[in-house]
């Protein structure tokens, strides 16, 4: 089916069809509009006498693998930084039923050396992707970047809606305490924030094709 679409654009723009007819023509053939826009998209828009093709973009074993790490990073860094947290609300209201329970040293030294050499790397390399989506834009459409975007969202949401299920769990069993809104609270600000920001991104790179 894409090659039959890819076909038909092709001959349209051959025939000097205006873009926006061909949208239309292909809408009312119940065709999906990601569909359209990018199989547009896999053509220039140049006055030339047939339809000129872009170049697809190629993503090299080292750009997937700076992709991974970069996402890597951003687990890492989120998962540290909310242990950081639950540390400081965990010493600011002690859990009563247990009072000598006292966190680990390590784990709190280990949450804070993950943040510093996690979040600095993350920051860094998501500033090199952008610059490289930048000098090449046809890189936003690198599958493995999407694929690894959409699966920080999925994440991201599903961390979303579990917080908020045992919040609401929690309400209506009436076992809310200070403590665990604080920390749910805190879960979902850090997803909320990852959702949110690749959820605008991906929008805007949107508005921009």
């Amino acid at each position: 089916m894409a090659q039959e679409l890819h076909t038909f654009i092709k001959e349209a723009l051959d025939k000097k069809i205006p873009r926006d007819e061909i949208k239309k023509a292909l809408r009312k053939a119940s065709w999906q509009e990601d569909e359209i826009a990018a199989a547009l998209a896999s053509f220039a828009d140049v006055n030339f006498p047939i339809a000129v093709p872009k170049r697809k973009p190629y993503l090299s074993a080292r750009e997937a693998f700076l992709y991974l790490l970069m996402f890597l990073c951003l687990y890492l860094s989120a998962f540290s930084f909310g242990s950081l947290i639950f540390h400081f609300i965990n010493r600011w209201i002690p859990d009563l039923l247990n009072p000598y329970h006292s966190e680990s040293v390590r784990e709190l030294r280990f949450a804070i050396a993950s943040l510093i050499v996690t979040f600095p790397l993350y920051f860094y390399l998501t500033l090199r992707a952008v610059s490289a989506v930048r000098r090449d834009p046809e890189k936003k459409v690198s599958k493995v970047r999407k694929w690894l975007t959409y699966l920080t969202l999925f994440v991201a949401a599903g961390i979303i809606i579990g917080d908020l299920i045992a919040l609401l769990t929690n309400l209506l069993g009436g076992e809310l305490t200070l403590r665990f809104v604080l920390k749910v609270l805190t879960v979902l600000a850090i997803a909320g924030s990852i959702f949110g920001y690749y959820l605008w991104n991906f929008r805007k790179e949107e508005k921009e094709s």
